[in-house]
């Protein structure tokens, strides 16, 4: 009977190996649910008071400081209490525990000791956020859903995008009717440009204008000339551009003002004008002067009309997508202004700390953080804020040139005329000749 048995149980053992390495590869979420969950569970349920220990999150009921006699005595505390955590509870991508705050302590230093949990329940990430006073929500990450992101969906809306997918698992989208306006900075090769190849892919067959500002020559955005209204390939197309979107921009008040709405969104569908969204591909050949007068008075230029596309904006069914490699308040001050009107952020690899500081910075400085960790290797991860004005990890689903551009041209009578910018740019070039 004893080799039978064991016959039976190494071959019990290799169905079990088999069949999991089957689960793992086709069914990540079961596998997860099966055997990943209940390890992990073990682990924070046992080495909870241990690493709360470790990383200062025990308290003691007693002060640090005694009184002996006329002496003040200073030594540790004997008696630490730790705080009460939840029992972890599963979800598809890994687990969550809310722990009870003791009296004086505060999510930052949950926040300090996230790597410790990580290591101790050897999972890829800890995430803490505080969802009401005296409370500590602990989300772990069992794996990293970016490495291999399958494609999210969404349903289809005006001026909606799906971008790609969450660090949850869930849809990456830009909404540009939640968050009109948007922030993109990213170093060579990050990411940013399959973005916004993505971007146009999605709003492509959609009833939107879309005009495009690329002071590179056209070489990124000019792949997609098929489907813009207009492009142009230096500033001083940009400004005269810029310049026709603000009087249709004053046209749209007016519009509005004789109708008594407070947006076109409230107009009837037969007045209604139709969207535009401006992509702006390298935001700092906008800003950089060579000296001359003329090369100022256009930086000048620029910086006003996109600044008065963002603020007023958002209400006329003018939105903007602004893109660069560096964005630094070195380019000047009407960078940094423009910068507070765009309310979505999305960071890529960069190359110095003052780009994601100025992306990310006045939003959360933990979200800093976690964009100069992204390596050269993770083409496509980013760090995007959300409409509650929270911030998650995120990748955007592979848009190849080729596809963009044959998205482009199947949907090039979806494309809109901009009259105002056509006789601006028209004017603009009978007086240069």
């Amino acid at each position: 009977m004893g080799p039978i048995a064991l016959a039976f149980g190494l071959a019990a053992l290799a169905w079990v190996l088999v069949v999991g390495d089957l689960l793992r590869r086709h069914r990540p979420a079961w596998h997860w649910y099966l055997a990943g969950y209940p390890l992990t569970a073990c682990r924070v349920v046992f080495t909870w008071r241990k690493v709360a220990m470790l990383n200062d999150l025990s308290v003691s009921q007693r002060p640090p400081r005694g009184l002996l006699g006329d002496l003040v005595v200073k030594g540790d505390p004997l008696r630490l209490v730790t705080p009460r955590l939840s029992f972890p509870r599963a979800n598809r991508m890994g687990l969550t525990a809310t722990v009870r705050l003791h009296a004086g302590q505060t999510p930052a230093t949950y926040m300090k000791a996230a790597d410790a949990l990580v290591h101790a329940w050897k999972v890829h990430a800890v995430r803490v956020t505080s969802p009401e006073r005296g409370l500590v929500l602990l989300t772990a990450t069992a794996s990293d859903p970016l490495a291999s992101p399958g494609l999210a969906s969404a349903p289809a809306a005006l001026l909606s995008a799906l971008i790609g997918v969450l660090e949850n698992g869930g849809a990456w989208v830009m909404d540009l009717r939640i968050v009109p306006h948007w922030l993109i900075a990213g170093a060579t090769r990050s990411g940013k440009s399959t973005l916004l190849a993505r971007l146009i892919t999605q709003l492509a067959p959609q009833r939107v204008a879309l005009v495009g500002i690329d002071c590179k020559g056209g070489m990124e955005l000019g792949l997609f000339a098929d489907r813009l209204s207009t492009l142009t390939t230096c500033r001083r197309e940009a400004v005269a551009v810029l310049s026709a979107l603000v009087d249709d921009m004053q046209e749209r008040m007016g519009a509005c003002r004789t109708a008594g709405v407070r947006s076109i969104w409230e107009l009837p569908d037969k007045l209604r004008p139709i969207p535009v969204v401006v992509i702006v591909d390298e935001i700092a050949e906008l800003y950089l002067s060579d000296g001359r007068r003329e090369s100022k008075a256009e930086v000048e230029q620029c910086s006003t009309l996109l600044l008065r596309l963002a603020q007023l904006g958002a209400a006329l069914g003018m939105h903007l997508v602004v893109a660069g490699q560096r964005v630094g308040s070195d380019l000047g001050p009407g960078v940094t202004a423009l910068r507070a009107q765009l309310g979505g952020r999305i960071c890529h690899r960069v190359n110095d700390p003052g780009t994601a500081e100025m992306t990310l910075g006045d939003l959360n400085k933990d979200a800093v953080v976690v964009a100069q960790s992204i390596t050269a290797e993770e083409q496509g991860v980013a760090v995007c804020t959300g409409p509650d004005g929270g911030w998650s990890r995120s990748r955007s689903h592979l848009t190849t040139t080729e596809e963009a551009m044959a998205t482009a041209r199947k949907h090039t009578a979806m494309t809109p005329e901009l009259p105002a910018v056509d006789r601006a740019l028209a004017a603009l070039e009978g007086g240069s000749q």
